[in-house]
């Protein structure tokens, strides 16, 4: 099955305007939660009838019930209180000079999971697609570098190491209940291996005292437990390896070269969902490491920049990629979601779905 998904996307997409309304809605007190549910309900009805009318067969609720990608996680687990210590990532992209992130929680207690983390996500979108669906889960290695802050972590998680094996204990429940439910395809969302890509992130890692190939095998081994026994029989385990998507803005740049040999052969995945867009991923070269059991998804059509890319041109790298890997073990999507975070990024939805027809024209053209 890993092969069945020639044309691919992230899972995210631009949230209508009516969800956002009625979210903040809620969030104010003028609405109540099952009205949500319910404008959320034909929103995502809508989406996966746009996915199948297109021809995409792998389907995704948009992430319309979730306010960002990895933020089921925190709205499912106690233990995380308020901040005031700036977070130390730096975003760039439109707008001019690069914006600093604000401020954000941390854990400062013994972490305790209240509920599933997509439990009533799952069910609607299983109950409704018209064929095998998409469930995206944050890389536990998202969470150490943003949450932990001494003074505030470390009474009751002595180290980051500490922090991440907890966390990868309830992520790696939440995907065994995700595959209990038959979800055909897991992606676990990865955009911490920016680090090993970036020499200003390998700094930081550093800088907090990591040797930068321990702290890649450590990330690894965290992704490798939590999708333990994804890898089976007419189903998917994936992971999206990203530098940043959040209102079109991104904080990393850099190839793969530097984590591809590692990475590609010791991730227990079945596809790599790798960003291609611009020139700060790189060449495609570092694809020779790939072992041919696996696929990689090409992320070459832009969902940070509206213009909408020449067929000619992503047939040209397509081109270009399988001379390091055979072409059956290639396939096309969109570089990132569309909505990583619920805000979007700078386009509009007729030129979201403009794209999602381009991969899927782009890709009966090229494995015709």
């Amino acid at each position: 099955m890993a092969f069945e998904y020639r044309a691919d996307h992230l899972g995210s997409f631009l949230r209508p305007a009516v969800v956002k309304e009625a979210r903040a809605a809620v969030q104010s007190g003028s609405m109540g939660a099952q009205q949500l549910k319910e404008i959320e309900d034909k929103a995502i009805l809508e989406v996966l009838e746009r996915q199948k009318t297109i021809g995409f067969n792998i389907f995704s609720d948009g992430e319309f019930r979730r306010s960002g990608f990895q933020n089921d996680f925190m709205d499912s687990v106690d233990g995380f209180v308020p901040t005031d210590r700036p977070v130390f990532r730096i975003w760039k992209g439109p707008g001019g000079d690069p914006e600093a992130q604000g401020t954000d929680n941390v854990v400062g207690a013994k972490l305790k999971q209240t509920r599933r983390l997509t439990g009533a996500q799952t069910s609607f979108l299983k109950a409704n697609a018209s064929g095998p669906v998409k469930m995206t889960v944050p890389s536990p290695n998202q969470f150490p570098a943003l949450v932990f802050q001494p003074g505030v972590t470390d009474p009751f998680y002595a180290t980051r190491t500490d922090l991440l094996n907890e966390i990868t204990t309830i992520l790696k429940g939440e995907v065994e209940a995700l595959i209990g439910e038959g979800v055909e395809y897991i992606q676990v969302d990865a955009p911490r291996y920016s680090y090993f890509v970036d020499p200003k992130w390998r700094q930081v890692l550093q800088d907090n005292g990591q040797d930068p190939e321990d702290a890649l095998d450590q990330f690894i081994a965290a992704d490798n437990a939590i999708l333990e026994g994804a890898r089976r029989a007419g189903a998917v385990a994936a992971i999206h390896l990203c530098r940043g998507n959040n209102q079109s803005k991104w904080y990393a740049e850099g190839g793969y070269e530097p984590l591809a040999e590692k990475a590609f052969n010791q991730l227990n995945v079945d596809r790599f969902l790798l960003e291609y867009d611009t020139d700060r991923s790189g060449n495609f070269e570092p694809l020779r490491f790939v072992p041919k059991d696996k696929v990689v998804v090409l992320g070459l059509v832009s969902t940070k920049d509206a213009t909408l890319e020449s067929q000619d041109d992503l047939l040209r790298r397509i081109d270009e990629a399988a001379k390091y890997m055979p072409m059956e073990n290639l396939s096309l999507s969109p570089q990132c979601g569309f909505a990583s975070m619920a805000a979007g990024n700078i386009m509009t939805e007729d030129q979201q779905w403009r794209k999602m027809e381009l991969v899927m024209e782009t890709v009966q053209k090229a494995w015709s």
